[in-house]
């Protein structure tokens, strides 16, 4: 006769197999069912949604890595409006993501948002398109011209604005919903994401590399129009391919405004302000977690100020029906709130990385074009194309923390990512500190050997430098190093550390370092010229070659020198997030657990 214990046994190991089946970390499928893990999610689905990312990386950086030559020699604006011109443009793009991450996150999911986007941004590569085959919205009617019509800048930078349109819903919401695939609470899937923003990258990475070499050899060679129409049908078929794969998505339910509930959370604080704070954190107002679909976090000792919105009235303990969110919140409500304020300090003190990153576009790309691009005879490489370094110095960065570096560390530390993503994100500023400082020294070798070129004396600017081009390469593989830990760190940071109701937003964060940065180099850059050009010769002219960009480049390595000490105050301020484990119907006699975010 079989024994109770037996029988008490085989219950729970069913019902853990029937756990292990489906995916309960409130997300659906495509009918709006419990998701099967089996047939849903991981790799599989992520597939779809990094084939879709590649595509508009390898349009984003075809078109931008040449962005300042086009704006320079086709529309004829000098060096400094060009610069300006990219920057806002690229500060825009990397801005709008915070509109399209929140509606996504408080009303439309990633899914259909990335979908709609996506053919905005499809749009805007068309308008592109036009405007280099449609006779009448051509720069010129034949040959080189002084000046491009109106009428193609104005299709062109409406074609331009709609890709940043676009560009506001893919981002923040395609990496978020890639990494959506995986069950946080499941240890083999969680162990697959720590691995899926790194690869993730080197998708990235792939299509920059092959934007700023193949696509920009075809602009520089060939044409512009032949160029964007090859990116607009590759976008058009990976944006079909990505609709398929919806069989096989997990999918996130909106779960409305995000700001609503962090100022209901500030609201209640300050009316129970005057309440005093109970001595055990347990006594603090909490829905249980297995009656709610999301997860719930962890009390933490930070901002004590907002745990005055989860205490207790006696009318609310007594109190059967539904509690007022402006009156009453619950700790998770509270923790998020808490944490969308501790992010911030390491987003400001990411901002000085981004502003280093930002240049690899603008001046990195000009200096590259004053210098010797021949290889053999007959060929040239292309001045954007030095920016496929920064690919290499990511994919390179990139693979050797993932399958050298975090094995050793997990072996090491006990930590399950190997370090800590702060530490991951400090490590990669010191590169920009040593990027800056390399970049100084090679340009004032430039300009030493524009000195002496007699060319360049007689006012022939465009006269290539008896120097070569990969002179260039190390300050691109530098930063490109540092982007593997800074800027991968940064997307991992900022997925986990916020709310799970608001990750989309969390991705806009992460992509806002680099839009603040296009803005932050802009006014940089006309602060500095408008104070150096008091003393005589300013330090962004109108070339290169009348500029002193090296004094440049060097104020950018002391700004990030001293930002590396202030980000260490924080981040070591900083405290993670904490994740209570999912109660299910085999865990309800259990002790509550908590899971530490790192």
């Amino acid at each position: 006769m079989e024994q109770p214990e037996n029988r008490k046994v085989g219950r729970e190991a069913k019902e853990s197999d029937e756990e292990e089946k489906w995916v309960r970390d409130s997300s659906v499928d495509y009918k709006g069912r419990v998701p099967l893990r089996s047939s849903t999610g991981v790799w599989t689905a992520s597939l779809f949604i990094i084939t879709n990312e590649f595509s508009e990386r390898l349009s984003n950086f075809g078109i931008t890595a040449n962005l300042i030559s086009y704006l320079t020699k086709v529309i004829h604006q000098d060096l400094k409006t060009a610069a300006k011109s990219v920057n806002y443009w690229a500060g825009v793009t990397t801005m709008m993501p915070l509109f399209g991450g929140f509606l996504a996150d408080a009303y439309t999911g990633r899914f259909s948002m990335v979908l709609l986007s996506s053919l905005v941004y499809l749009l805007g590569l068309s308008l592109l398109t036009m405007s280099q085959f449609i006779p009448s919205l051509k720069p010129c009617d034949v040959g080189g011209c002084e000046k491009a019509r109106k009428i193609h800048e104005v299709a062109f930078f409406l074609a331009m604005y709609s890709i940043s349109l676009g560009t506001g819903g893919h981002k923040p919401c395609l990496q978020s919903f890639g990494a959506d695939q995986f069950d946080d609470d499941h240890a083999e899937e969680r162990k697959k994401k720590l691995s899926y923003f790194n690869w993730w990258n080197i998708a990235v990475c792939c299509g920059l590399f092959l934007g700023v070499t193949v696509i920009v050899y075809i602009e520089d060679n060939m044409s512009w129009g032949v160029a964007i129409l090859i990116l607009t049908i590759t976008m058009a078929v990976t944006v079909a391919t990505f609709y398929m794969g919806k069989p096989y998505y997990r999918y996130r339910l909106p779960e409305g405004s995000g700001s609503t509930s962090m100022l209901q959370v500030l609201v209640a604080a300050i009316r129970k302000r005057k309440l005093p704070s109970p001595s055990n954190p347990a006594l603090l107002y909490e829905v249980p977690n297995y009656k709610i679909q999301g997860r719930l976090l962890g009390h933490t000792d930070r901002l004590t100020f907002l745990d005055k919105a989860a205490v207790l009235e006696e009318e609310e303990i007594s109190n059967e029906v539904k509690h007022n969110p402006w009156r009453l919140a619950t700790v998770t409500k509270v923790e998020e709130m808490k944490l969308v304020l501790n992010i911030i300090p390491i987003w400001l003190t990411s901002l000085p990385f981004g502003l280093c990153v930002v240049q690899t576009a603008t001046f990195f790309v000009k200096q590259g074009a004053t210098l010797n691009r021949k290889i053999g005879h007959n060929f040239e490489i292309p001045p954007a194309s030095i920016f496929s370094l920064s690919a290499v110095g990511m994919i390179i960065s990139v693979v050797i923390y993932d399958k050298i570096l975090v094995p050793f560390l997990r072996r090491a530390t006990g930590n399950e990512r190997g370090i800590s993503v702060l530490k991951r994100i400090g490590s990669g500023l010191i590169f920009s500190v040593v990027a800056m400082s390399v970049a100084a020294l090679v340009e004032r070798k430039r300009q030493k050997i524009a000195e002496e070129d007699i060319d360049v004396l007689d006012g022939e600017k465009n006269v290539e430098l008896p120097m070569s081009v990969f002179w260039l390469a190390p300050q691109f593989l530098i930063l490109g190093l540092g982007d593997g830990f800074t800027l991968v760190g940064l997307q991992e940071f900022f997925y986990d550390q916020v709310p799970d109701s608001m990750r989309s937003l969390g991705m806009a964060f992460f992509l806002s370092v680099l839009g603040a940065g296009n803005f932050l180099s802009s006014f940089l850059i006309t602060a500095v010229d408008r104070i150096t050009e008091k003393d005589g010769k300013g330090w962004i002219g109108k070339d290169l070659n009348s500029s002193r960009l090296d004094k440049f480049y060097w104020l950018l390595a002391a700004i990030n020198s001293v930002n590396i000490f202030v980000y260490v105050l924080f981040a070591r301020r900083y405290t993670y997030k904490t994740v209570q484990r999912r109660l299910t119907a085999t865990h309800l006699n259990k002790d509550d657990g908590m899971e530490l975010m790192p």
